[in-house]
């Protein structure tokens, strides 16, 4: 028997779809990913999505300041334990830690009766119907429609430095943590020479103190306005052939970035608070094999306007793997909502379900 929809994908998307499938009575089928594969380690794809990978939410609508913990222990089950911050550890005093955030996503999916596999989605075959998707471990399962929120991952330098300090002063999203109290007046780097770089680090001047714009070469990509804009910003200081070679700090945080000028050779370290990394994100769609259509940044292309329909009728594409511009969770999360009731619509339009 198809099931009605299943979810591919582990953050805000999946699971706001989750929530609003299983309350329309579609038992949806969730698959997460695995938790346990190194692939999905080291490419930051690991269950819960990139607010797994952050502390402090602060921009979520309903977490204000104050201590969640007491909350957390009854909201969440024993066996979610894996999935939030223990509460022996520290709790931000502003908003929610992002792992927990999501996990409490999860557990509200599963409290209506959303099932949850801990599998990755290695196959997909949307040429015939009901469509069959095919686990990592041979499972196979057939189902009327699909929603896709596996998301996109941020691109980093692959410096092992950067990596330790991920969440301890390097982060690849200044909406999301740029007004955290560590940054704040305080020195900063940006990396990256296209608009996403400059919009960050104009969004940055609005906490940092400076902020130092890295680029690889000696001019700009970014479209002449976003350009203008950058060198006219007397809180910008844009430091041409720069390139990162190592991050520096103690155990707890970043006090600075070792650089390198390409052209002269020329090896300093520049004291500063943080680093933020703007050169892209790749959307996590290899296992689609083209199975649906891409834009041309190579993100899901929703066919519609105001719709999350993709390509293929039935398959419904919600959160960052089909939005190259706002990437919140938030945004994630609203587009996870209309992937649920577009294919609660698809399915009662047809007779199924």
């Amino acid at each position: 028997m198809p099931e009605n929809v299943v979810i591919i994908g582990s953050g805000p998307a999946a699971w706001t779809a989750a929530i609003y499938a299983a309350r329309a009575n579609l038992n949806p089928l969730v698959f997460e990913g695995n938790p346990y594969d190194r692939k999905n380690q080291e490419n930051g794809t690991l269950p819960l999505g990139q607010l797994a990978l952050t502390t402090e939410v602060e921009n979520f609508p309903t977490w204000p300041a104050g201590d969640t913990r007491q909350y957390l222990k009854t909201a969440l089950k024993e066996d979610d334990h894996p999935y939030w911050v223990s509460a022996n550890k520290p709790q931000p005093t502003h908003g929610i830690n992002g792992p927990e955030l999501v996990a409490l996503a999860r557990q509200q999916a599963r409290n209506f009766g959303t099932r949850v596999e801990s599998k990755d989605i290695v196959k997909v075959d949307f040429a015939n119907r009901p469509f069959t998707l095919t686990a990592h471990d041979g499972q196979t399962v057939t189902t009327h429609t699909v929603i896709i929120a596996t998301g996109a991952r941020a691109n980093y330098l692959g410096l092992p430095s950067e990596d330790k300090y991920k969440n301890k002063g390097v982060s690849a999203c200044a909406v999301c943590d740029g007004a955290l109290p560590p940054f704040k007046n305080k020195p900063l780097v940006v990396v990256g020479g296209g608009d996403t770089a400059v919009e960050e680090a104009s969004y940055l001047t609005k906490y940092a103190s400076e902020v130092n714009l890295f680029v690889r070469r000696g001019e700009l990509r970014a479209s002449k306005i976003m350009a203008d804009r950058a060198k006219a910003n007397e809180k910008i200081k844009i430091r041409w052939n720069t390139e990162v070679q190592e991050v520096l700090g103690d155990d707890k945080w970043v006090s600075a970035i070792r650089s390198k000028n390409n052209k002269t050779g020329e090896v300093f370290d520049l004291p500063v608070s943080g680093l933020f990394l703007a050169i892209g994100h790749t959307p996590n769609v290899a296992f689609l094999n083209g199975a649906v259509e891409l834009n041309e940044t190579g993100y899901i292309k929703w066919t519609t306007v105001a719709r999350t329909y993709t390509s293929v009728e039935g398959v419904f594409a919600a959160g960052d793997v089909a939005d190259d511009y706002y990437r919140q969770a938030v945004s994630a999360s609203g587009t996870g909502c209309m992937a649920a009731l577009d294919a609660e619509r698809y399915l009662a339009h047809h007779g199924l379900g």
